[in-house]
């Protein structure tokens, strides 16, 4: 467990394709099923302090109490996604550690000095923050609101995936 952030929630994979991690993650692994956003509506989305229009696709699942989330990103817009892709990487991009008291969290990482190199919101209680600590690949800090809805869905995807019998790997589901 971080003593600074608590305990890992989310290992955060940057894909080129999605639709074949999927089926790696399912078929090779065993992890499942996977709830997949073709069009993932991030708002206020910012890389680096400035607007960026970004698109992605995102799946994801649990394998125990770790969350897998599968990334693809579907434009060039610019993001920490497309600069570990341009890298040449693919794979583990970032932990995620998750907070449902937002406002007091990014008030600590305020002080204890973190760069946010990127930022956005995907519904109510949805917040995100990844910021600059990736000292090697796969080591990028993302915290994560997960109060309101968004804390549901997550409890829900990790009920059905410690049920999940390995029939229907992939929920395909509206952005």
């Amino acid at each position: 467990m971080s003593r600074i952030f608590g305990e890992i929630r989310q290992n955060g994979y940057v894909v080129r394709d999605i639709e074949a991690a999927m089926v790696h993650w399912t078929e090779v692994l065993g992890v499942g099923p996977f709830f997949y956003f073709e069009r993932v509506p991030v708002e206020d989305f910012r890389y680096r302090g400035e607007p960026s229009p970004l698109e992605v696709s995102i799946a994801l699942s649990n394998s125990g109490s770790l969350q897998v989330e599968l990334i693809q990103q579907r434009n060039r817009a610019p993001s920490m996604y497309r600069d570990f892709l341009d890298a040449g990487r693919e794979g583990l991009q970032h932990v995620a550690y998750w907070t449902e008291e937002m406002d007091a969290t990014l008030s600590r990482i305020e002080k204890a000095g973190y760069e946010i190199g990127q930022s956005g919101n995907i519904g109510e209680g949805g917040r995100f923050v990844y910021l600059c600590t990736e000292a090697h690949p796969g080591t990028v800090v993302e915290v994560s609101e997960i109060s309101g809805v968004k804390g549901r869905f997550f409890s829900h995807i990790a009920e059905v995936a410690a049920a999940w019998d390995g029939s229907e790997p992939v929920h395909r589901l509206g952005s």
